[in-house]
């Protein structure tokens, strides 16, 4: 994870709050890069300043690497990882020096959008070409890492580009930048014009989809329609008609999750854990665990990191149900849903990799701490603001926070991975959520069809930037298997009755190909469990009351 953060303005409009708004903009995005951070500035004119911002968290090859990267006048900020594509990147290589260098070779906009059509994986990049006086940013087609944007107005006339803001602040109006285009300005033509007026003038898009390249938008899935005798699906004994895809399935999952575990950089501290999960114990979370098992080194552990909130409204509703005879003793305020599962399927995967050392991490939230948490929390997952925003943030924060004790010890323990898998996506691309047995029973196949597309569609623009800055803060990176654009485009392209079956029962029927994958890995209970949403399961949602997800946040 690296943090990106850029300025253009003009020398006579610079204000003490403008600079004081940069000193702290340089702060938190330096936090999401600890190992490497500096400064760069180009005057295009008397009048006319750039300034380029790079922190760097060293995940890739085995030398120092410094941002922004810069040569022959080019600069580049660099916040993502290429997992596949054309660039040819070694064990020992850094991505982002490798893309630098074919950047520097490229002559036009439309080379450099088909570049990034062809790489594959999370990312979000500020680039400045010497050469053509043009500047180049964008996000990956999915939005898995975060760049805000703050456009010129006559009271802040600065153009502003920032992974993470710093929270809501009505002078400047941060918004997360789109996922379809590859914004270009023209600099060179832009020259000493006012930036407030002048901007939009020279501002180019390049449209992804213009482009037949593999990597540049989500993909349409496939429209065919079951035919009306379709077997119903019993049981998770694999019947015959998933058999092929559910081999590719696993095959290309594997691959993926293969390729977000190796060749993570050692850590200093002897017997730490490189690699973490954030682990609830469902079926999402298990087979990924259970997959990347097979490329850490089996003598390093595997941080399973499972948070639990104390959650004063259940508690009451729990002591209350108790007072009437409903309920039985009073469980221990942090086993929620998600510790259980989680304690359950630690069993399971402890079972069938008994050689791992599997660390359950036990992150334990007081109400208090949670509270005094909030103001941040805001502040770094702003332009989100609602209060499901919060309610799944706040799980996140503390989750990559990895502050907690280990299970069997209880003994104090602070996770120092600084890569995180997250299994966000498989109830997307696989029809994991009740609604959508609930559009089938009501309106049949087609219109399943069209709410899956409907989840694809708006995965750019759904939570990956919130989540994102949550947790980069802590100078560590989520990486999302099932949101590998590979991995998308083979499940979108499977008929529907291949990835689900909404007559089932839900822990059959949802999310059917997964529950049959993680059967097929011997994981007989992760894929009998059923779905459960994070801020649900870790009771950080609904603390004190029955609020809307919806509602905006006060303040």
């Amino acid at each position: 994870m690296c943090g990106i953060f850029f300025t253009i303005q003009q020398e006579q409009s610079q204000s003490s709050s403008f600079l004081e708004l940069c000193q702290a903009l340089e702060r938190v995005n330096g936090a999401r890069g600890p190992d490497a951070q500096r400064t760069r500035r180009i005057s295009l004119s008397d009048d006319l300043i750039l300034n380029f911002f790079g922190s760097e968290l060293l995940l890739r090859g085995t030398t120092d690497v410094v941002q922004p990267h810069e040569a022959n006048g080019n600069i580049f900020c660099w916040n993502g990882e290429v997992f596949e594509g054309v660039l040819d990147i070694g064990q020992d290589e850094n991505d982002g020096v490798k893309l630098f260098e074919k950047l520097s070779s490229l002559d036009s906009g439309r080379e450099l959008c088909d570049l990034f059509g062809n790489i594959e994986g999370p990312y979000a990049f500020v680039y400045y070409s010497a050469k053509t006086r043009r500047l180049f940013f964008g996000r990956d087609p999915l939005g898995r890492r975060s760049l805000l944007i703050h456009k010129p107005t006559p009271e802040n006339p600065y153009l502003l580009l920032a992974s993470t803001s710093i929270g809501r602040d009505t002078r400047y109006d941060f918004q997360e930048l789109p996922t379809e285009h590859i914004c270009c300005l023209e600099l060179g033509l832009l020259g000493d014009r006012d930036l407030v007026n002048g901007l939009e003038s020279y501002w180019t898009i390049f449209n992804r989809a213009s482009t037949n390249a593999p990597y540049t938008q989500p993909p349409r899935i496939c429209e065919d329609v079951p035919s009306d005798d379709l077997p119903l699906l019993t049981s998770l004994e694999t019947p015959n008609r998933f058999e092929e895809a559910l081999q590719q399935f696993l095959d290309v999952l594997d691959t993926s999750v293969a390729l977000r575990v190796r060749n993570i950089p050692k850590l200093p501290e002897a017997g730490a854990a490189r690699l973490a999960v954030l682990f609830s114990g469902g079926v999402d979370s298990t087979v990924i665990a259970f997959l990347a098992d097979k490329y850490i080194p089996v003598d390093e552990p595997i941080d399973l990191l499972n948070v639990a909130f104390e959650n004063p409204r259940k508690i009451r509703l729990q002591k209350e149900e108790r007072n009437k005879g409903i309920g039985g003793q009073e469980p221990p305020p942090y086993m929620v849903p998600d510790r259980e599962t989680g304690l359950q399927e630690l069993e399971e995967l402890r079972k069938l990799r008994p050689h791992r050392r599997w660390n359950f991490v036990e992150i334990n939230v007081p109400y208090e701490e949670s509270r005094a948490a909030q103001t941040e929390i805001e502040a770094v997952m702003f332009p989100a603001r609602t209060v499901m925003d919060l309610s799944l943030a706040m799980a996140l924060f503390f989750a990559s926070r990895g502050r907690g004790v280990l299970g069997d010890e209880v003994t104090p323990y602070q996770s120092r991975a600084r890569v995180l898998l997250n299994g966000l996506g498989a109830d997307e691309l696989l029809g994991g959520y009740s609604r959508h047995k609930s559009i089938y029973k009501v309106k049949g196949w087609k219109a399943l069809i069209e709410e899956l597309q409907l989840d694809i569609d708006r995965i750019p623009t759904r939570n990956l930037g919130r989540d994102d800055r949550v947790i980069s803060g802590f100078g560590k990176e989520m990486r999302h298997p099932f949101l590998s654009l590979s991995l998308v485009d083979f499940v979108a392209r499977l008929p529907v009755h291949l990835k689900m079956d909404p007559r089932g029962a839900a822990t059959e029927g949802d999310k059917a190909l997964l529950r049959l994958a993680a059967r097929r890995l011997g994981l007989v209970e992760a894929s009998q469990r059923k779905k459960r949403a994070m801020q649900f399961g870790s009771r950080s949602a609904r603390m004190e009351g029955e609020k809307h997800g919806d509602t905006l946040l006060e303040g």
